[in-house]
């Protein structure tokens, strides 16, 4: 997390094309601030992390698989604090012993008008998740090596909004990862591959 990061180079990678953009829709206001966590902990020898798939109730991006995180709140003392408070509220656990390891590139999310900043950390025992029923239909637990095969990022023709796009995503455990989940997950790979990083805990 030292070194330089791709950036929207490496997010592009897993955009829809085209992707929407600001102009596509009639906002007021400027973007709401929001921040998810790549949450890396040891499971089975190697390094995984979690992502979620939505319930049908939350407010935005219904029932697709998102990383941990929300919006930020005026007690929230940064970002990053945010990205934490929310993973602790989303996933039922305390991260008051992770250690944050850093940012990655922020992006905006036309759809939903949020700017969202992405951080990373870790945690050095595997947490006994207890999902919030309100927000998480299911947990994937995703070795952090999937990140890294290129046969699990495929690409698709969908309709979205009226319109023919082309959609990247990750195929993990079943699901497919896309938009700006996916965008987060492409540019960690990036920084990942750029270090010669093993996803064994014991390298």
């Amino acid at each position: 997390m030292a070194g330089p990061r791709p950036g929207e180079a490496a997010q592009s990678a897993m955009s829809t094309r085209p992707r929407s953009r600001p102009g596509d829709f009639d906002y007021a206001g400027p973007p709401r601030l929001s921040a998810v966590l790549i949450l890396l902990y040891p499971q089975d020898a190697t390094l995984s992390f979690v992502l979620t798939v939505r319930t049908d109730t939350v407010a935005h991006h219904k029932g697709q698989v998102s990383l941990p995180g929300g919006a930020w709140e005026k007690a929230d003392a940064s970002l990053a604090q945010t990205a934490l408070r929310e993973a602790e509220e989303e996933l039922g656990i305390s991260l008051a012993g992770a250690e944050l390891l850093g940012e990655l590139t922020g992006l905006y999310i036309a759809p939903s008008h949020y700017e969202l900043r992405p951080y990373v950390a870790y945690v050095a025992s595997q947490p006994a998740f207890r999902p919030s029923r309100d927000e998480v239909a299911q947990l994937l637990r995703v070795p952090l090596a999937a990140l890294l095969d290129p046969a699990l990022r495929q690409v698709e023709t969908w309709t979205l909004r009226g319109r023919e796009v082309e959609v990247p995503f990750f195929d993990l455990l079943g699901h497919k990862v896309w938009g700006a989940t996916a965008m987060v997950l492409s540019e960690f790979a990036a920084m990942l591959e750029s270090a010669g990083a093993s996803p064994n805990p014991a390298d």
